[in-house]
Parts: C-alpha cells; structure tokens; sequence
C-alpha cells in the first residue's frame, strides 16, 4: 500500500534535523599513532590551509567553502552547494557526486 504525499508530510520532513558536518581534512594513521596520542598531540593533515572545507550531509559532499569566524565561534562561507536534487538524494543511501572544487582538491 503506497502512502500519498501531502502538505503535511513534507512539512513534517523539512522540520527534521540532522547532523551537518564540515570536514577540515582527513589522514589515515596506525593503530599505534592512534593509541600514542596525547592531550597537546598534533596530527598533521594533507590539505593545505587555505584549501576550501567540504560540507557533508549523511557522510556525502554537498558543497564546500572556506571558514571564517563568526563572534567566537568559526562557521563556513559557502562558495559551491549542489542543486536541491543533489542535496535530497544526499539524504539517502546513493548520494550524489559532486564536481571537485575548483583547487583541484579532491575529497
């Protein structure tokens, strides 16, 4: 038995949360790194400072930008978000790609 879209239903999915997730960079460490760190421990990352952050949805790439500072906190000015089709097929288990920023950075 299918169930109808309606008004409502949508309502009710565009008021759900989830998490939002910027990702400054990624490493693959040993186990034995992982367990030596320490309080002061710095893990060195491969992308480069001024490298654009990438934004994630359910663990895939939305978009992507650089951060800034917001009062004390730090937020991301947004340079590239994919199309509202990408973003809903985010939401599921088969997100969509997206193109690479413009550094050539890839993810």
């Amino acid at each position: 038995m299918s169930q109808q879209v309606t008004s409502q239903n949508i309502e009710q999915i565009l008021r759900l949360e989830l998490p939002v997730i910027v990702r400054l960079g990624e490493r693959s460490m040993c186990v034995s790194e992982v367990t030596s760190l320490a309080p002061g421990a710095i893990i060195q990352l491969t992308k480069k400072a001024d490298c654009e952050l990438d934004l994630l949805i359910n663990n895939k790439r939305i978009g992507y930008g650089h951060a800034v500072k917001v009062g004390e906190n730090f937020g991301i000015r947004l340079t590239y978000v994919g199309d509202v089709r990408q973003r809903i097929e985010a939401l599921g288990p088969d997100g969509a790609g997206l193109p690479t920023p413009a550094s050539g950075e890839l993810i």
